[in-house]
């Protein structure tokens, strides 16, 4: 199966694209693909734990459910560091599952992976 790198930059700012990367994932996981979760922007929000459940796109589930499934499915989410830091968001207050990384780690996984699907 094939390794991707999902990336989200949208949050509370437009909850339908904010959405769409964490079902993307849950979807690929489900599939059998290798899975990250890469949020930067405004996405870096919905990593803050308590953000999802207040976050429901037009005709979709609610985020903080789809969190949820991208949680127990054990699907990695990581926090752009710059954009944490520009919003507030600290380690402590991340979901299980995400951890803040810097952009080496990113350029790393988009070098190394099948495929980048943004969002």
């Amino acid at each position: 199966m094939a390794t991707l790198l999902i990336s989200g930059s949208d949050g509370t700012n437009d909850p339908t694209m904010a959405s769409l990367p964490f079902m993307a994932a849950g979807a690929a996981k489900a599939q059998g693909h290798d899975v990250v979760i890469w949020l930067w922007n405004e996405a870096v929000t919905l990593a803050r734990r308590g953000t999802a459940e207040h976050i429901q796109g037009v005709n979709l589930k609610l985020l903080g459910d789809v969190l949820a499934d991208v949680v127990t499915a054990g699907i990695p989410i990581w926090v752009c560091s710059a954009c944490a830091v520009a919003r507030n968001v600290a380690l402590e207050d991340l979901v299980t599952g995400a951890v803040i990384k810097e952009m080496p780690d990113y350029i790393e996984a988009v070098t190394e992976r099948d495929r980048l699907i943004p969002y």
